[in-house]
């Protein structure tokens, strides 16, 4: 286990965060290894929801749905909440997966895991970051394993290990934070009969008492009330804190038993004030801490690393300058103050007292009327996500996400979703006789673009698309930009920039 260990890329976090970047990663010949602290993957009951933008993403990369499972001929539409009131609904567009993919983060994290071992990125487990340096040729990265201390070299660090990780601080990135307002409990515990609380959402004069099915029997129990009592939050949760609190929000003694995941949890929050400081980058928790309501949490981490992983791949690969890691924080760091700023407002809604129930019945007759979900719906799911554009393009279609649409190919009948799952290169589209201009520009970045003829639709009124391997228009021919500046912008002006390296391992990987 002597000497040190070589990667092009550390990510440090194995959530289901860091091994979905490590699975695209590896996927396009990236050396991967990602370093996770714990032994096993946590069943402690976390996040349960993708939203319409992060499944539709997924679905681009070739998760989770085949071609033939989508529908059609019909936008799906599905119920949800804000701030606990109900008849928010969420719709996504024809031809795409459902928009709220419902499933425990244990499983995602399972799923992401195997698909990066798969694609050949390696996993070491129990395995803590004591120390990372960085330099002008590459990143040193400590750890302490069941083996000792072991050293690890590369060209960049993720740091994908949540809110209390290391990456952040050793990196040297200032955060904007918010002290919380409001303190939560969970557990998972069994309840008798007698005393059991209905499975919802339950507001009452004292806070929220919220109840989930568990398994084998037990509840999933959350009590959420006004006041910081962030002096606790890392003092142990015992069931007696729990059952009081319950209690006491309830207005009855509620018994508990058997407990199983006690934890705490609060409003505050925290945002990177950057998201890239040289050869660190932060993905997911690590970059971004908000109330967790609305399930917004995992969809947004899935964003951000789905958002950094091709430009990443891109460079370390040397088909891209370095130059293109500086968009990833600007595009992705909007996003997550949305989400702050919308689960505060949530969470204002929820805090109990009459001079709010005014506020509250407003907001349901938004939803009941159906007048407030595409704006929430749209906030809530990120399908009003809209990058930023490049002012020269002068595109409506440019920053905006591309619909599945149906696509003829010279191969046969397609989507957008298949393309753009074939691989993980963006995509050129060109469409009818006039796009061979396009493609004589394309040529020369063959290695890392895959160019698509297509039979012209009125689906994509232009004779040309540059779509990006997450799915956003980065350019389109009816803008007036060239295609050339688009694609110099992507992989930097040299269509050959060299492949990034990093310090060479003093001995053979172990």
């Amino acid at each position: 286990m002597a000497g040190r260990i070589h990667a092009q890329v550390i990510v440090v976090g194995g959530g289901p965060v860091g091994m979905l970047i490590a699975a695209e990663l590896a996927a396009q010949g990236v050396e991967t290894v990602v370093l996770e602290s714990e032994a096993a993957i946590s069943e402690r009951p976390k996040a349960t929801t993708l939203h319409a933008r992060a499944v539709q993403s997924l679905a681009r990369r070739g998760y989770f749905f085949a071609p033939e499972s989508r529908s059609a001929i019909r936008a799906a539409t599905m119920p949800f909440h804000f701030g606990g009131i109900q008849g928010l609904s969420i719709t996504a567009p024809e031809k795409e997966p459902d928009p709220i993919l419902k499933s425990p983060q244990a499983e995602l994290e399972r799923f992401f895991e195997g698909r990066a071992r798969s694609n050949g990125a390696r996993v070491l487990r129990e395995h803590r970051v004591t120390d990372m340096v960085q330099d002008h040729d590459g990143v040193r990265v400590t750890a302490e394993s069941p083996w000792g201390t072991r050293t690890f070299t590369g060209a960049y660090v993720v740091g994908a290990d949540g809110a209390r990780g290391t990456v952040r601080e050793a990196a040297g990135i200032a955060s904007d934070v918010n002290s919380p307002t409001m303190s939560a409990m969970m557990g998972l515990v069994r309840i008798p009969d007698g005393q059991t609380v209905p499975v919802g959402w339950h507001r009452m004069s004292g806070g929220w008492l919220i109840a989930k099915n568990g398994p084998d029997g037990r509840t999933l129990i959350h009590t959420l009330v006004c006041g910081d009592e962030s002096s606790h939050r890392h003092l142990p949760l015992t069931l007696a804190e729990l059952s009081k609190e319950a209690s006491w929000i309830a207005g009855r003694d509620i018994t508990m038993t058997d407990p199983r995941w006690l934890s705490r949890f609060s409003d505050f929050t925290r945002l990177a004030r950057t998201y890239r400081a040289g050869r660190f980058l932060l993905a997911g928790d690590a970059a971004h801490v908000h109330f967790p309501i609305g399930g917004q949490g995992l969809s947004t981490g899935v964003l951000d690393a789905l958002n950094l992983s091709w430009k990443l791949a891109l460079v370390v690969r040397g088909a891209a300058a370095d130059g293109l890691l500086d968009t990833y924080g600007p595009e992705r760091r909007p996003a997550a103050q949305r989400v702050i700023d919308n689960t505060r407002a949530q969470a204002t809604l929820m805090r109990p007292g009459i001079e709010l129930d005014a506020l509250r019945a407003l907001f349901g007759g938004l939803l009941e009327s159906g007048g407030g979900n595409d704006f929430l719906g749209g906030m809530i799911s990120a399908q009003d996500t809209v990058l930023p554009g490049n002012p020269r393009y002068g595109s409506p279609r440019e920053g905006t996400f591309l619909d599945n649409v149906e696509l003829t190919t010279d191969k046969g009948p397609s989507d957008v979703i298949r393309l753009l799952g074939e691989g993980g290169e963006p995509l050129l589209l060109l469409f009818g006789d006039e796009a061979g201009r396009h493609a004589e520009t394309a040529r020369a970045r063959s290695h890392s673009l895959r160019v698509v003829r297509c039979l012209p639709t009125r689906a994509v009124p232009c004779s040309a698309l540059l779509v990006r391997p997450d799915g956003y228009v980065a350019w389109a021919s009816d803008g007036g930009g060239p295609l050339a500046d688009a694609l110099a912008t992507f992989f930097g002006t040299d269509a050959s920039p060299g492949p990034v390296t990093a310090p060479a391992p003093e001995s053979a990987p172990t």
